[in-house]
């Protein structure tokens, strides 16, 4: 069976190393802080937080502990806060080793969309086009086709760019792909995932 949204999470959880930091997008990604466990991993939140700690339980939540996408968190002893200025400045410095990332579309070459679906009412862009120029690495977490089956892994981005050949790996429902110079390679298939499948619900190149 393909995995759940808690089980893409905890695939992506097993990418930290420690000693790493990290930025969690919004969406599927935000899960990934329940799945770190005793790693050394610090999260970072770009609206102004290192050192995330996992979802509250039921009834525990405070209303001033958020993350980017206004969702309750909580913090940890070694928690810190700033401001929006230095949370940028610490990713466009290079000291966050890893960003990951939701997205609408992924092209073969790594371009990123999802930030915009034109029409759409936005509020904004977001951090996620200062995390994909600042970090080491991008790893995003989707579902591999849309609600109509329709593949959001493609030959080329058809929604606004978010940065261009900037992915570095793609954690789907369906499996782990790889973006190469050559095209996308299946890392991992999710149990009872076959390659055929994955092939079939993949637009872009797989070698």
């Amino acid at each position: 069976m393909p995995w759940d949204r808690n089980q893409m999470a905890e695939r992506a959880a097993q990418e930290l190393d420690d000693g790493m930091y990290v930025n969690l997008g919004i969406g599927i990604p935000t899960l990934v802080a329940n799945y770190v466990g005793d790693k050394d991993i610090t999260l970072q939140s770009e609206n102004g937080m290192l050192g995330m700690g996992p979802f509250p339980y039921e009834g525990e939540e405070d209303p001033d502990l958020i993350n980017a996408g206004k969702q309750t968190i909580t913090e940890l002893a070694r928690t810190s806060y700033f401001d929006s200025a230095t949370s940028f400045g610490m990713i466009r410095g290079g000291k966050i080793a890893a960003a990951i990332l939701g997205a609408m579309e992924v092209a073969e070459n790594g371009d990123l969309a999802n930030w915009m679906i034109p029409g759409k009412l936005v509020k904004g862009m977001g951090g996620a086009m200062d995390l994909v120029a600042g970090v080491g690495r991008v790893i995003v977490v989707m579902d591999h086709t849309n609600k109509h089956g329709v593949s959001k892994i493609l030959k080329r981005c058809t929604l606004p760019l978010t940065g261009r050949g900037v992915v570095d790996r793609i954690i789907t429902n369906l499996g782990v792909l790889d973006v190469t110079h050559k095209g996308l390679h299946i890392q991992e298939l999710a149990p009872g995932v076959t390659r055929d499948e994955m092939i079939a619900a993949t637009e872009a190149t797989i070698v």
